[in-house]
């Protein structure tokens, strides 16, 4: 079991609630200052922070990025293949409970959490986000080869790549790609959309959202944008027509 499930920091969970819903998105799961958010294919996280108009704090995330991150189902099924597939990946304790921590070449980390089964005993996300939208988890990388391959060992099925990035479907739902970048760091939230992008765009614009479309994709304003720091759209592309190329 593999899913794309990015975690984005925000001060402004409410408006990025209302952004996501118009998307297409459902809200599966509330609890304090942590949402989840179904799509028809993979899972964002939303986690609540204060503003900090001040530099970047290290000792954690910024409000208004996002981190990479997958679900899994088994924590030491996963970690053991991981493992034996040659990507370094350790049972750990974190705030939240157990996860597993995995470790790239390039020494980027992210963790895979445990998955929970639907009402139905499968791992499908929720039937009424639309089955058209995808969410896209980033990850930047000074060697696009080689953290390719570290996708390949957690179980992501390659789908297209070139000489600056890799992109890999999930068995769960969920896109994950590895793009070109000087640091190794988790990329901005970003979508896919296995449609006409015009009736997205009409929705959006019916929630009162500021959205347009420009050379065949759609650009949606970032509700934390207004900080300052962060990108002034989330961007949402058609999922492209070859699939299963490399």
């Amino acid at each position: 079991m593999l899913r794309a499930r990015p975690i984005h920091f925000t001060s402004r969970p409410e408006q990025w609630a209302e952004l996501l819903e118009a998307l297409g998105l459902v809200s599966t799961f509330e609890d304090k200052d942590w949402f989840e958010f179904d799509a028809g294919s993979g899972r964002l996280a939303l986690r609540r922070v204060q503003h900090d108009a001040a530099a970047h704090d290290p000792a954690g995330p910024q409000d208004g990025t996002t981190v990479f991150g997958v679900e899994v189902g088994g924590l030491e099924e996963f970690a053991r293949r991981t493992q034996e597939d040659g990507t370094i990946a350790e049972l750990t304790e974190a705030s939240h409970g157990q996860t597993v921590q995995v470790t790239a070449r390039d020494g980027f980390t992210f963790l895979a959490d445990p998955a929970q089964r639907a009402a139905d005993g499968t791992w499908a996300t929720s039937d009424k986000a639309d089955p058209a939208l995808a969410v896209v988890a980033t990850w930047v990388s000074p060697g696009v080869d080689d953290s390719a391959q570290e996708l390949r060992n957690i179980g992501a099925r390659p789908r297209s790549s070139d000489d600056e990035s890799a992109t890999f479907t999930t068995k769960n739902g969920g896109i994950l790609r590895v793009i070109h970048g000087a640091a190794a760091e988790s990329g901005d939230l970003a979508f896919e959309y296995d449609g006409d992008l015009d009736p997205l765009l009409l929705k959006l614009h019916e929630a009162g959202i500021e959205a347009r479309i420009s050379e065949g994709v759609l650009y949606v304003a970032n509700p934390d944008a207004v900080g300052g720091s962060a990108p002034a759209s989330i961007v949402v592309e058609r999922t492209p027509d070859v699939r299963n190329q490399t």
